[in-house]
């Protein structure tokens, strides 16, 4: 994880030194299709105002923020309009990063061929097969090499179809895992919108723990905080006001809530910029690879050298021998035969020596664990992460939305020193019958003034409640005990807002 954020520092630090020379002498120029639509300004450009640079002279020079909305025809009130969502996806672009292509299942094969001991063996094979073939011939001089061969073919193909079946099945996981909703004003009205389909000109709102989604300005809001770690490398949270609107994709809000106008989707966020010159750094070794490797190494080690030692006794033996008996300027095909032999004997110690079973054994073995696991509805990319997964005694999960539905709603209420479970109208009545009038109109006011929620209108008609799990539990239950105050509180102004977060609790 430090390496990875060591290298998204040096991608944004040598970004911004190109794009301060850059930026002196790049113009930019409308095309035909921007100016028929309306438009009056550039993608380029538009992203560029809310680069990492944060130059608010540009913005001021565009006349801020609602300059800005009215050059990519947006209303800061009402958004834009549905119609145009095409249009502004082909002019200003999608909010996707650029997708690396599926990994071919013979990329797999390629790399499960890098192992050590396989390479070892392989060695050992082509080395038996030549040995084989000069001394004993056609057809049995192959049979040792060809069953190491069928060894070596077996373990690439059990890990390679294991691990590219995985790699299908996390790449459809991951599309899943990016549904994520946010909620955008869209022809004056309030909807859930998925993060792909926002383009420029999108009225976003923001909460406490959302992720920002793409570049933008600040609109309006109270006491937004955004974590720009992940960008910038800086810990502290980051104020951002109407002063300082500039909101980069991939921070993340600390504190606050807020409106932005997106300006830049996809590519042109800076996120995606730096996305784009990242390059994966490859999967290190687990502890297991390590330690069968450093086996076969030794193995080998010591196979070559009693195999080396036992060549120079038994040539050496037969030299004196011959020298001794005609000397050792006359030699035979007999002779070269005899050493060959020889050979052939210290070759046999080194692919004897080597374990050519182990890697399959190891290998049958992560997939038989593999197999369990996914029994089991747990997904593992790579069959050596079994080894892994097989010594946890302790798996830590966030539960609201990933154990459960994220859903939350309100059981019991605890006022006037009163206690009164109100899951279902006849609770709510019995309530009604023990808490005064005066309170309970209380407790309705604080509940409508101060949500984060709020009550759209979806396009079938149906009203729905947009919101924070908790907030829209307290709207929910607001509505059930007094649903026609809502609409009057719902018109009070709000002067100052402290919005809730864990710090405050």
């Amino acid at each position: 994880m430090l390496i990875f954020q060591g290298k998204v520092q040096v991608v944004i630090n040598v970004h911004r030194a190109a794009l301060q020379f850059i930026n002196g002498v790049k113009q930019y120029h409308l095309t035909h299709e921007l100016i028929e639509e309306g438009f009056s300004i550039s993608p380029d450009e538009l992203a560029e105002i809310t680069g990492m640079r944060e130059d608010s002279t540009i913005l001021k020079l565009h006349g801020g923020t609602s300059g800005i909305s009215r050059k990519i025809k947006a209303s800061l009130q009402d958004g834009i309009n549905e119609t145009e969502i095409t249009t502004r996806q082909k002019l200003y672009g999608t909010n996707k990063h650029a997708e690396k292509p599926a990994r071919s299942f013979w990329m797999f094969v390629w790399d499960a061929l890098h192992d050590l001991t396989l390479n070892i063996l392989i060695v050992c094979a082509l080395v038996s097969l030549v040995v084989g073939l000069a001394t004993e011939g056609w057809p049995k001089g192959i049979y040792d090499g060809l069953g190491i061969m069928l060894s070596i073919l077996l373990v690439v193909l059990v890990t390679a179809s294991s691990d590219y079946k995985q790699s299908r099945k996390f790449m459809e996981l991951d599309h899943e895992k990016q549904k994520i909703y946010v909620l955008v004003t869209r022809d004056k009205k309030t909807k859930k919108v998925l993060i792909h389909d926002l383009v420029v000109g999108d009225i976003l709102h923001l909460s406490i723990g959302d992720v920002v989604p793409a570049d933008g300005l600040f609109i309006s809001g109270y006491c937004l905080l955004v974590d720009e770690s992940s960008l910038s490398g800086e810990s502290e949270p980051i104020q951002v006001s109407e002063e300082k609107p500039f909101l980069h994709g991939g921070s993340k809000v600390v504190d606050g809530t807020a409106k932005m106008l997106v300006t830049a989707v996809g590519s042109r966020t800076e996120w995606g910029k730096i996305m784009g010159t990242l390059s994966d750094s490859g999967v290190d070794e687990t502890p297991l690879q390590v330690k069968l490797n450093g086996v076969a190494t030794i193995i080998g080690q010591i196979g070559l050298v009693f195999a080396i030692l036992t060549f120079v006794v038994l040539l050496g033996r037969f030299l004196v021998n011959k020298g001794m008996a005609v000397g050792l300027m006359n030699w035979s095909a007999n002779d070269a035969l005899t050493i060959v032999n020889y050979f052939a004997i210290a070759v046999t110690i080194i692919v004897v020596a080597v374990p050519e079973g182990l890697p399959l054994a190891v290998t049958l073995s992560l997939a038989f664990a593999m197999k369990k696991l996914m029994n089991d509805k747990a997904l593992v990319r790579h069959l050596a992460a079994c080894e892994t997964m097989g010594s946890v005694s302790c798996i830590c999960t966030d539960k609201t939305g990933t154990l459960t539905t994220n859903h939350m709603i309100v059981d019991k209420v605890w006022i006037s020193d009163v206690s009164k479970s109100v899951n279902g109208d006849a609770k709510i009545s019995e309530l009604k019958s023990v808490i005064s009038e005066r309170a309970m109109a209380i407790l309705v006011q604080g509940i409508f003034v101060n949500t984060g929620s709020e009550v759209v209108k979806g396009d079938d008609g149906k009203r729905t409640i947009l919101g924070t799990p908790t907030e829209a539990a307290l709207l929910e239950f607001g509505l059930t005990v007094e649903r026609d105050r809502y609409t009057e509180y719902n018109k009070i102004q709000r002067v100052r807002v402290e919005p809730f977060n864990s710090v405050k609790k």
